[in-house]
C-alpha cells in the first residue's frame, strides 16, 4: 500500500493519496482545488486515480473533488447521510454508514460520524494484502490530534440556529460508538493540523492513534466517565471566531465548485494597462508583500495578501468574489510567485486573476496611515478596533478597544462607524495590514497602530 499525506500549510489542511501497489489504482481523500500535486504524484508512482472522495461539506476551503475527477475521469464518492438541506447538489456515488470503496486490495469503509457536520463520514482502511482488519482511520474534521472538530460552524457559517448543541451530542455519540469501538493500534489521519479554525487546540504532529486519544485527550476522560454534559461544555467553550468566508465555502461545496480545467500560465501585464485599471477602479490590485513594505507605499485601493504566510486564508478575509467581480492583478516579483499565489487563491474560490506586475513602477502609490503607540493617546479617532480573535481579546487588549476579528470585518461593516477614523491593531501587524487594506478599499479611513498590540505593550514598559 502507498499512503501519502499532502499538507497545505496555508489552510492547515491535509488530503490523502492512497494506492494499491499491486493494481496501481489510487483514491484521493479531501483533495484541494489546485490538483496538479495529485496528478504529479500519480504519474511519479505509475498509478491511476480511479476514485475521489471527501469526508464532508467543507467550510474552510473549496473542495477539489470535482476538479480532480474531471482531470482523471475518476468516480466521485460523497456522503448521502445527514439532513436533507445539506445533501450534495452534484452528481456522484452516495455513501452511507457501512458503504465500501474498493481500490485494488484496499477497502475503505465509511462510518457516519456526525457532530462537526450532519453528513460527516470517516473512513476505515483495511489493507487486504496484509490484514483482514482496519489499521487506519481517516477522520476528516471528526477527530484531530488532541482535539475534535467544532460543532458550531453550522451556526457560525451556514445560518444555523443553536445547532451546536445537537452537534456536540452527536460528536459524543460518534466518539463512543465509532472511534472508541476500534482497537488502540488503529492510526488516525485527520484533515487538519495546528492553525486550522476548524478546532481550537489542534496538535502539530500529523497523526495519532485511537489508544493515545482514548487515554490522553481532553475528551477521553469525559467519555470514560460517560459525562456527556461536561463534554459538551468543554467542547463549546472558547471556540475561535469563524472567518466569514466560510459561509461561501460551505454553500459552494454543497452545490458543487466550478470546474476550472487546465489553465494558461498567468501573464505579466503592462504597467500602463494596470495603471488605467487602478485609476478607473476596474481591477482589484493585490499587494503580496509583507506589511512593512506595504507601509512604505502601495497602490490606492489595493488589498494586502502577503504571499509568505497564509495567502488563501487572508485573501478569503479581505476579498469577497461574490460582492466584487473586478479581476485581480497581483504584485509578484516573478511568474513563479504569481502562479503560486493564483494556486492559493483558487483554494478559497478566488478564480479571476488576470495577470501580474513585478513592481510598482509607473503605478500610483499611496502610503497607508500609521500611528505610533506613543502617539495613540493624543490621536483623535472614532473607534479603536482589535482585529484579533475573541480569545486573544479576552486575554488582554488596549483599553477602550472593540473586538471584531480580521476574518469578519469586511462582512460586519454595520458595526463600524460610517464616517470618521478607525485605528486598527492585531498581535504583531500581519492580520492588521490585511484587515486594514480591506476596510480602506471599502471606503473607511483606517489608521494602523504601528507594531500592533505587541508594539503597544512594549511602549508601556
Amino acid at each position: 500500500m502507498l499512503l501519502e499525506r499532502i499538507y497545505d500549510e496555508d489552510l492547515s489542511q491535509a488530503s490523502y493519496f492512497i494506492g494499491c501497489q499491486q493494481t496501481n489504482e489510487a483514491i484521493v481523500i479531501d483533495p484541494r482545488r489546485d490538483v496538479s500535486v495529485y496528478l504529479d504524484l500519480a504519474r511519479s508512482k505509475g498509478m491511476r486515480i480511479l476514485h475521489v472522495t471527501e469526508t464532508h461539506i467543507h467550510a474552510d476551503y473549496l473542495s477539489g473533488t470535482r476538479e480532480l475527477a474531471e482531470a482523471t475521469d475518476a468516480t466521485i464518492w460523497v456522503s448521502g447521510e445527514g439532513r436533507q438541506d445539506w445533501q450534495y447538489g452534484f452528481a456522484g456515488q452516495r455513501l452511507h454508514d457501512g458503504s465500501t470503496i474498493t481500490v485494488g486490495n484496499l477497502t475503505l469503509t465509511a462510518d457516519h460520524t456526525p457532530g462537526h457536520t450532519p453528513e460527516h463520514l470517516s473512513f476505515r482502511l483495511t489493507d487486504g494484502a496484509a490484514a483482514d482488519k482496519p489499521g487506519y482511520f481517516f477522520t476528516g474534521d471528526f477527530v484531530f490530534v488532541g482535539d475534535l472538530g467544532r460543532p458550531d460552524l453550522l451556526d457560525e457559517a451556514a445560518g444555523g440556529v443553536d445547532t451546536r448543541f445537537e452537534g456536540a451530542k452527536q460528536l459524543f455519540r460518534s466518539l463512543r460508538d465509532k472511534l472508541l469501538a476500534l482497537p488502540d493500534y488503529v492510526q488516525i489521519f485527520p484533515a487538519h493540523g495546528s492553525g486550522s479554525a476548524c478546532g481550537k487546540a489542534l496538535g502539530a504532529v500529523p497523526t495519532t492513534t485511537v489508544g493515545y486519544e482514548r487515554n490522553f485527550s481532553w475528551w477521553g476522560r469525559h467519555l470514560a466517565a460517560d459525562d456527556e454534559q461536561g463534554f459538551i461544555d468543554e467542547l463549546l467553550e472558547g471556540q475561535p471566531d469563524a472567518p466569514a468566508y466560510f459561509s461561501r465555502m460551505k454553500r459552494q461545496n454543497r452545490d458543487g465548485p466550478q470546474i476550472l480545467g487546465e489553465r494558461d500560465p498567468v501573464q505579466e501585464l503592462d504597467a500602463e494597462v494596470v495603471k488605467k485599471g487602478v485609476e478607473e477602479a476596474t481591477v482589484t490590485f493585490v499587494d503580496t508583500r509583507n506589511q512593512h513594505k506595504v507601509h512604505q507605499g502601495t497602490v490606492p485601493g489595493s488589498i494586502n495578501v502577503p504571499v509568505n504566510g497564509k495567502p488563501a486564508a487572508h485573501a478569503g478575509w479581505a476579498y469577497d468574489p461574490e460582492a466584487d467581480s473586478r479581476p485581480l492583478v497581483l504584485l509578484a516579483k516573478n511568474q513563479d510567485l504569481a502562479q503560486l499565489m493564483r494556486d492559493h487563491l483558487i483554494r478559497v474560490g478566488i478564480d479571476d486573476v488576470t495577470g501580474y506586475v513585478t513592481s510598482l513602477d509607473g503605478l500610483p502609490v499611496v502610503v497607508p496611515e500609521l500611528v505610533s503607540p506613543s502617539d495613540l493617546s493624543t490621536t483623535d479617532y472614532d473607534l479603536l478596533l482589535d482585529v484579533r480573535n475573541a480569545s486573544e481579546y479576552v486575554a488582554g487588549t488596549i483599553p477602550g478597544a472593540k473586538q471584531l476579528s480580521a476574518g469578519r470585518v469586511l462582512w460586519h461593516q454595520d458595526e463600524l462607524p460610517e464616517d470618521g477614523t478607525i485605528v486598527t491593531f492585531c498581535q504583531s501587524g500581519v492580520r492588521n495590514s490585511v484587515a486594514a487594506s480591506a476596510l480602506r478599499r471599502a471606503g473607511h479611513r483606517v489608521v494602523e497602530l504601528e507594531g500592533s498590540y505587541l508594539g503597544w505593550q512594549a511602549a508601556q514598559k
